[in-house]
């Protein structure tokens, strides 16, 4: 199937342009696994989200932005040429459903444009924060990309939206040093492993240890350029808002305070939300409503508010739009 730019319903507009966040949001993103296939990281995540955002009143109060496919060269500034050549390779002559052959990675007939899309439309949210269009922005994408390394796509991820994005905020504007916040409940290996030799990013991650890939101990903490610029703070099955605040709140803030971001990417994963498919934690909306006001202080302390939020996991549907609803309206927060 051909895929066209600005194919969704949500255009940009100019009645949202003094708004302060900015959302990614474009039907493109429907079309990997497109087939009904029973699978977790399914399209109607997406429906489930544009329904609660219009329920709450905020899509029109969201400034929208127009995706774009990243570029083979944008892949390559977080993944081998080898790789991306790979993935085109696999998925150039697909016919239905597959799997890509560096692991855990089912992919349909669509799943290289959609995934171009969705790495370029995180780096179209970071250009419109950095032209002041938006302070934060929200980008609703898949498939996700945290557990995506250099070389091999895995756990439901072809590319690493966020590290690309990193990579993209340091090279094209300049900035010298990127958060990345991860509280999906699983840990993002690939994003921890492309940047554990490099002080210039720092990865905080929490997360189920129990739970895959099984990386992110708390002594994982860098080598080289990067000691002490990977933090992981595994929490217990169970664990609820006020568990996971006080990991933002007396991990990640105290760290800050000597990193000094100047650019904050989010790994937003809903899977920790309670009773979700795939996790066993036991966070409610208002939990991470909570610690993306964490988020939004320190970037409002460091780095002039600048935040981009990209969606990975959260498999129950009606959890899923209720939770990036509140996560959306505390990015909104002066």
């Amino acid at each position: 199937m051909a895929l066209r730019e600005g194919s969704t319903q949500l255009q940009p507009n100019n009645v949202a342009a003094l708004s302060r966040t900015g959302l990614i949001f474009d039907d493109v993103y429907r079309l990997h696994l497109s087939s009904n296939v029973g699978h977790p990281e399914r399209p109607e995540r997406l429906t489930a989200i544009q329904n609660a955002l219009g329920q709450a009143g905020l899509l029109q109060a969201l400034y929208r932005i127009k995706p774009r496919p990243a570029t083979e060269a944008e892949l390559a500034l977080a993944h081998t040429l080898s790789y991306v050549a790979l993935v085109r390779r696999e998925l150039s002559g697909l016919r239905g459903l597959g799997q890509l052959s560096t692991g855990d990675t089912l992919v349909s007939p669509d799943s290289l444009e959609v995934a171009k899309f969705a790495a370029g439309g995180v780096l179209e949210a970071v250009d419109a924060v950095m032209a002041r269009k938006v302070k934060t922005a929200f980008c609703a994408v898949r498939p996700p990309g945290h557990h995506a390394t250099r070389d091999r796509g895995m756990g439901f991820c072809i590319f690493n939206n966020v590290a690309v994005a990193a990579r993209y905020v340091q090279q094209t504007h300049g900035l010298r040093r990127v958060l990345i916040v991860d509280w999906d409940y699983h840990h993002g290996n690939g994003t921890q492993d492309i940047f554990y030799e490099d002080g210039s990013v720092f990865y905080f991650s929490t997360h189920h240890l129990g739970a895959y890939p099984g990386t992110g101990h708390p002594a994982e903490t860098g080598t080289g350029k990067g000691i002490g610029t990977t933090q992981n703070v595994p929490l217990s099955s169970g664990t609820n808002d006020a568990q996971i605040l006080q990991a933002f709140e007396c991990k990640l803030v105290p760290a800050m305070r000597t990193f000094k971001p100047d650019f904050i990417l989010i790994s937003a994963g809903f899977d920790a939300m309670h009773n979700d498919l795939l996790g066993r934690f036991d966070i409610t909306p208002e939990g991470f409503a909570a610690i993306t006001q964490v988020v939004v202080g320190l970037a409002g302390e460091y780095c002039l508010g600048r935040i981009v939020s990209v969606l990975e996991g959260g498999y129950r549907l009606d959890g899923l739009g209720e939770s990036v609803a509140a996560h959306v309206r505390a990015l909104q927060a002066e």
